[in-house]
């Protein structure tokens, strides 16, 4: 196994020229939830070059896919790449704000990044099957494409459809986005529940509104008073939700709910009342009974609006993402290969580059520009420990992500690693675009994809050979799950509806102009 690792190693080594050409393609792309067609397309087309084959629109989802290579009978490994990016942040790879070339800087842009996570997990597999070649090593890789994370859409889908259930172990990595989590595994406290809804709002006969005896023929006559119409119980919905939040959910916990408007309006400025809106919801809280618990709040808010303005109301599911679970035999196994490895290290051409952005910014350059922390490890252990003194201690789970969709069909580990961050003068706070334009900068975010690559193929290879690893951590999935899939302590897929694709994502048009973003550049 020690010769199967550095075969894995060196090749990641030999081929981040073209990881890191892949990634920069999928920054480029940047595009958002449920609309990622280049980017599914270019993975699909990667993978199928590299030999493995891919099923297409898995589970339904048109920019969702499930790759598979397998060397003969043995374990089933799973990994995946998201590539979904966020609306408004559209930001070139440069040290300056400025969106990429012909867009608008409300466009999409990747954030975390996206695009590193992803091919961060590719090289790692790619590698895990160049030393599985050269070392007869059995067994099977399944890669799977998870588009719309952002809003937790896929891994919920693809868990429900079964695709999850013949795996033996899997693999999650997302660079660091907060400390402690930076260069280690999650050790007790995974995240969380994350629920996804949107209330839609009709005025489907705006004609019965206060109607009386002398209502004009006509139903959107001037003479008329005009029905509330779909806006305002969209408005409605909003400031409700904003004003009795704290009587839904009692304090106590770390939880969050957050909005945003999809559709409003359909009508124009006419006495025609609005006919459709839409809000979105996403909640993050530690349990699925209490996510259930703020949904029938919210049910009741959405009535209550549709009631005070003439209209109906539906509710649609976005997603249900279950909890995390630990797996310490996995982690453990997992946080070795990183310390083998080493934290990532940056040079002196991403120091320059940082230097630039604080130039940009007024700000003093630094000799050293980045973070500390990013290049240092962290034990488990101990950053659970920091993590925890912020906690409530009867909170089991803090943030969301739906990686824990894995969790109940097989022992999963979380990797964090670092990516590039600034330093900070006492009292100031970068803006946004700076932390983007370092995710799309090669010298700058390639270290990070190279460090994944590497401790991702060692992990996949600890749980292919003869090292006890995988043994250790399917016993302790039973254990955690009272004994394996469908036992006492083991929750099944919360996923009872269909994927969310027909809705108004923001995404990249053509027209005449061109190809641009829903907001013209």
């Amino acid at each position: 196994m020690k010769q199967a690792k550095a075969t894995a190693r060196e090749t990641v080594r030999g081929r981040m020229g073209e990881i890191s050409g892949w990634t920069r393609t999928i920054w480029d792309h940047g595009e958002t939830a449920w609309r990622e067609y280049r980017s599914a397309a270019f993975y699909v087309d990667l993978l199928r070059r590299e030999g493995f084959e891919v099923e297409e629109g898995s589970g339904g989802m048109p920019t969702a896919f499930c790759a598979t290579w397998g060397n003969g009978d043995g374990p089933v490994i799973g990994g995946y790449a998201e590539y979904d990016g966020i609306p408004g942040n559209c930001q070139a790879a440069e040290p300056r704000q400025a969106p990429r070339n012909g867009l608008s800087a409300h466009a999409g842009g990747h954030t975390d990044p996206h695009s590193a996570l992803g091919m961060g997990a590719l090289g790692g597999f790619l590698a895990a099957k160049a030393a599985m070649e050269a070392h007869g090593i059995k067994g099977r890789l399944k890669f799977f494409g998870e588009p719309a994370e952002k809003v937790r859409g896929s891994k919920p889908i693809h868990a429900a459809a079964g695709y999850y259930d013949d795996l033996d172990a899997a693999i999650s990595f997302h660079p660091f986005y907060m400390a402690p989590y930076c260069n280690t595994v999650r050790w007790d406290t995974h995240c969380g529940v994350g629920y996804g809804v949107i209330y839609e709002f009709t005025c489907d006969t705006p004609e019965t509104w206060m109607a009386g005896g002398g209502a004009s023929p006509i139903p959107a006559s001037h003479a008329s008073p005009r029905a509330p119409g779909a806006t305002d119980a969209m408005v409605q919905m909003y400031q409700t939700a904003k004003a009795l939040r704290e009587h839904v959910m009692a304090p106590g916990q770390s939880w969050s709910m957050n909005e945003t408007i999809l559709a409003h309006g359909q009508a124009t400025a006419d006495n025609i009342p609005a006919q459709m809106a839409q809000i979105m919801y996403f909640i993050r809280i530690s349990e699925v009974e209490e996510a259930e618990h703020i949904i029938r709040g919210l049910d009741h808010f959405a009535e209550a609006a549709a009631r005070l303005t003439h209209c109906t109301w539906r509710r649609h599911w976005v997603a249900k993402s279950r909890p995390g679970l630990p797996n310490h035999a996995l982690a453990r196994a997992t946080y070795a290969n990183l310390e083998e490895v080493g934290a990532p290290q940056w040079g002196a051409e991403a120091a320059e580059f940082a230097r630039a952005i604080q130039s940009e910014l007024g700000l003093e350059p630094m000799e050293a520009p980045f973070l500390p922390m990013i290049s240092e490890l962290i034990d488990p252990e101990e950053a659970e420990r920091q993590l925890r003194a912020t906690l409530p201690p009867s909170q089991r789970h803090f943030t969301s992500d739906d990686y824990t969709e894995y969790c109940w069909h097989a022992p999963t580990v979380r990797l964090y690693l670092g990516r590039p961050a600034l330093q900070a003068p006492p009292g100031y706070a970068y803006p946004a675009w700076a932390m983007n334009a370092l995710g799309g900068h090669p010298p700058c975010i390639d270290p990070m994809t190279q460090v994944a690559a590497e401790v991702v193929a060692m992990t996949a290879l600890d749980c292919l050979g003869n090292t006890g690893v995988l043994e250790a951590a399917q016993a302790e999935f039973r254990d955690r799950t009272g004994g394996g899939i469908g036992g006492a302590t083991w929750l099944a897929p919360l996923c009872d509806y269909a994927p969310p694709l027909n809705f108004r994502w923001p995404e990249y048009v053509t027209t005449a102009r061109g190809t641009d973003w829903v907001i013209p550049s």
